[in-house]
């Protein structure tokens, strides 16, 4: 699969560090969740439009190597891009750089579709499917 990349800027606020002023972990997800948020508003997918239909995008599973620390007032980018999609989910290859190129985070985020009041998969509806095929192809 052919996919463009997706890119969103991210600022690190002091709320985003811990003690010694460097990025807290798990704040790099919150980082990486934006900009899949994002990439789909630009597709004109709204996710709470969604939630109203009962369906949602969740993480399934996660493989991320934490290469260096971002620190307080970085300005970084998040990339996103699909290398899967199935019928229910697709897959995300995704990295946090900083301002000099130097890779912050990687992962690959696997996402599932899914019925929010049974929470269980489904597939993904066909219209927002064929909006991501698009712009992945």
């Amino acid at each position: 699969m052919v996919n463009s990349e997706f890119s969103w800027p991210v600022r690190v606020y002091y709320e985003d560090t811990d003690a010694g002023g460097i990025v807290y972990n798990a704040n790099y997800l919150k980082f990486l969740e934006r900009a899949r948020t994002e990439w789909l508003r630009q597709l004109g997918v709204e996710q709470d439009h969604l939630l109203q239909l009962d369906v949602a995008f969740v993480v399934r599973h996660i493989d991320i190597e934490f290469r260096n620390a971002a620190r307080f007032n970085q300005l970084l980018t998040v990339s996103c891009r699909v290398t899967q999609l199935k019928r229910a989910s697709m897959v995300f290859t995704q990295e946090i750089v900083d301002e000099h190129d130097r890779i912050i985070v990687s992962a690959e985020v696997t996402i599932a579709c899914v019925r929010v009041s049974v929470m269980k998969p489904i597939a993904i509806p066909e219209d927002v499917s064929g909006v991501i095929a698009r712009a992945t192809s």
